[in-house]
């Protein structure tokens, strides 16, 4: 384990907020167990393990009833472990891949048959190293051909040079934790007003109203961040996603609780319908649609 890396929560309370019948935790990782799914030569940090039993655990002690399971830049672009635990979650489970340029069509047949979804281009560049552009719309016409759709992390600052590479990119796009806006300076700044504009522009783009705890400047209960996620959920009803991040990689500042970011989710989507769209139709309707239309 990297050197001041947090473990997750060993102890999270019962949510106040009980989430409606089948919500989604719509984003969050499996690590390891590193003695059988070892970490990739080129990660940037070393998390301590998150298996799927503690990540499955979780999901029943919040009160959701499925996941969607993002691979983390940890463990690259061997997906062994994230397969393993789509394969062991009775279909209640949905994955994000990283994939390269010469993933083959076997192996990508192979992942879509375990119950992937989607593939997550990462350009937070103390994460990764840069990728070219181009090489990620090749994977993305690729993939479009499947029914998957693109995620996209980068932050608020680097959204100016990445909008016309968003606008080529093919299907829907998914974009993480609102963009990682700068919360200091509120809602009505200049990058998040601008990134309203992208999603007014694209109504193809998504987002998610995900991690506060990354976001706060103040901390717990994270009122700073509230704002911005409310006014996502208010404009984009049909096109918002929520997940824990669990298990809430590299946080440098505190370890959340999760069934207290669970209790986050009233204050940003106060009313059931909103509630309902955020947590069960929109990630039904991305990742489950055979389930989601009858």
């Amino acid at each position: 384990m990297t050197d001041e890396y947090r473990p997750f929560h060993p102890n999270p309370k019962v949510p106040d907020f009980k989430p409606p019948a089948g919500a989604v935790d719509a984003h969050c990782h499996v690590f390891g167990p590193a003695a059988k799914f070892p970490f990739a030569p080129e990660r940037k940090y070393t998390p301590v393990d998150a298996p799927k039993e503690k990540l499955f655990a979780l999901r029943d002690h919040l009160g959701f009833a499925r996941n969607v399971i993002v691979q983390a830049t940890c463990h690259g672009r061997d997906n062994t472990a994230l397969v393993d635990a789509l394969e062991a979650s009775d279909g209640m489970a949905r994955g994000v891949a990283i994939v390269g340029e010469d993933v083959s069509d076997q192996e990508l047949a192979r992942l879509h048959a375990a119950g992937v979804r989607a593939v997550r281009f990462n350009f937070v560049k103390r994460l990764v190293d840069a990728t070219p552009k181009e090489v990620f719309l090749r994977i993305a016409e690729r993939i479009t051909k499947l029914g998957w759709h693109t995620v996209v992390y980068f932050e608020a600052q680097d959204l100016r040079d990445l909008a016309p590479f968003l606008a080529e990119l093919p299907g829907i796009i998914v974009v993480d934790h609102m963009g990682r806006p700068d919360v200091v300076d509120g809602p009505d700044a200049l990058d998040f007003r601008y990134f309203l504009q992208v999603l007014e522009a694209h109504p193809n783009i998504w987002v998610k109203v995900s991690c506060p705890e990354r976001l706060t400047v103040a901390g717990p209960p994270y009122d700073d961040v509230v704002p911005f996620a409310a006014k996502l959920v208010e404009k984009f009803p049909n096109r918002v996603l929520w997940g824990t991040d669990w298990p809430h990689p590299n946080m440098k500042s505190h370890m959340p609780d999760d069934g207290a970011l669970v209790d986050f989710i009233p204050r940003i989507a106060p009313a059931k319908a909103q509630q309902q769209a955020l947590l069960v139709d929109n990630p039904m309707r991305l990742y489950w649609p055979e389930e989601s239309n009858k």
